[in-house]
């Protein structure tokens, strides 16, 4: 079984995250949402797993992919910060531009509200954000997904 770990928007704030980290390990990848703001080495240094990375709004000076497609498990993931496609408005053209690439797993940030939901098909998951939540508890929250020897995902969102 594959462990993952999956954050967004911690704005160059990572207690958080360490926290997370040293409570939740081990995992065979973390994948961060974008909006890092130049913490890419520290979380790099402390993760003990692979690091994937998507630039989000607010990290102007990196050179993390706007966009990336992986597949995870038996499913093709298509992961962006989403503020390009409008997601504080609903995640209806995000899913439209991942079915458009082939992927049944949209994975996004930018609204600081974890969602984990099917749309049109598209399984959407947004972890929020371990350092600024927007959701109405302003808990800090985290996703983290299994993948088991069938392919098949499960996925949970924790507080923090």
């Amino acid at each position: 079984m594959k462990r993952y770990l999956i954050v967004s928007d911690t704005h160059g704030r990572d207690a958080g995250l360490l926290t997370v980290l040293d409570r939740e390990e081990p995992f065979d990848l973390l994948i961060h949402l974008g909006d890092v703001e130049g913490s890419e080495n520290l979380i790099e240094s402390f993760a003990k797993c692979e690091c994937l990375f998507v630039r989000g709004n607010n990290d102007f000076f990196t050179p993390n992919p706007r966009e990336r497609e992986i597949e995870i498990g038996k499913y093709r993931a298509f992961m962006t910060h989403g503020h390009n496609y409008g997601v504080s408005l609903g995640y209806e053209r995000l899913v439209d531009e991942a079915t458009s690439r082939g992927c049944d797993l949209v994975l996004c940030g930018h609204t600081h509200k974890p969602v984990d939901m099917m749309v049109k098909n598209v399984r959407v998951m947004n972890p929020g954000s371990v350092s600024f939540p927007r959701q109405e508890n302003h808990i800090g929250t985290y996703i983290i997904m299994t993948v088991d020897e069938e392919g098949e995902i499960k996925a949970r969102v924790y507080y923090v």
